[in-house]
């Protein structure tokens, strides 16, 4: 509980205030941008040999390989290297960002910047493990000078991110952020009104739920004690389906 309260600190939330709240945010920085345009058209990659290979067939790997060659939009020309995922690939708990920032580019791997330590911290507050749990983004390239994605970079990715839900096949999503969230939900509300309500992805019947990303919580720590309620609200449904 102690090494528990730790975390909690790091994270700028007081033990004793927190509990879940249904308030909604209004949340301008999130509202502001054009809609995503999110149909999902075709599930072919193009692999290096000229040979038509469908996303639906693949493994972790085998996705693994073929985003790490992908060109089908133009975030192949400035990136350092593709940025997969990372975890157990039987993973209970998934989290699904938005984009590599520029530590993420570098070492082509998902959340180790400033906003990953904040998530470490988010994840060992729940006593869970980054190894024990599966990270993802929508995109798999960063956006250059770390800009919000556009919809034909998201309509691009987003059979990648579809395919490693099902092969993880985890019991719970977490949705960090507007674009992971509008992506996975395919819808254009805003992440303040999403945030606090527990929904399913697909028709797979995983329940997902919505917070706010963690780089958004660093540049807005006041909102910390909303995306903890968010977590414990996920921790929830995740103990009523798995013991239901």
């Amino acid at each position: 509980m102690e090494k528990q309260k730790e975390y909690l600190d790091a994270m700028g939330i007081e033990v004793w205030r927190l509990r879940h709240t249904e308030a909604d945010v209004d949340e301008s920085e999130v509202t502001d941008s054009t809609a995503l345009e999110t149909t999902v058209k075709g599930d072919v990659a193009k692999s290096n040999g000229g040979t038509n290979t469908r996303i639906s067939d693949m493994d972790l790997p085998s996705l693994e390989q073929q985003v790490s060659s992908c060109q089908k939009c133009s975030l192949h020309q400035s990136r350092t290297q593709t940025v997969f995922g990372v975890g157990n690939p039987d993973a209970n708990w998934m989290f699904v960002g938005e984009a590599p920032g520029a530590e993420e580019d570098r070492q082509g791997l998902p959340f180790v910047g400033r906003a990953g330590q904040l998530l470490t911290a988010m994840l060992s507050a729940l006593d869970l493990e980054r190894d024990t749990v599966y990270i993802a983004n929508v995109l798999k390239c960063r956006p250059p000078g770390n800009r919000d994605p556009d919809g034909e970079e998201v309509m691009r990715c987003e059979p990648y991110l579809y395919r490693q839900v099902e092969l993880v096949n985890p019991k719970i999503i977490i949705a960090m952020g507007r674009f992971g969230a509008q992506s996975l939900l395919k819808t254009h509300e805003s992440i303040g009104k999403l945030r606090g309500k527990k929904f399913s992805y697909s028709d797979t019947g995983i329940p997902l739920i919505v917070t706010y990303h963690p780089a958004y919580l660093l540049r807005s720590p006041g909102e910390k004690r909303k995306s903890w309620s968010d977590l414990l609200l996920a921790r929830s449904v995740l103990s009523e389906t798995t013991n239901g």
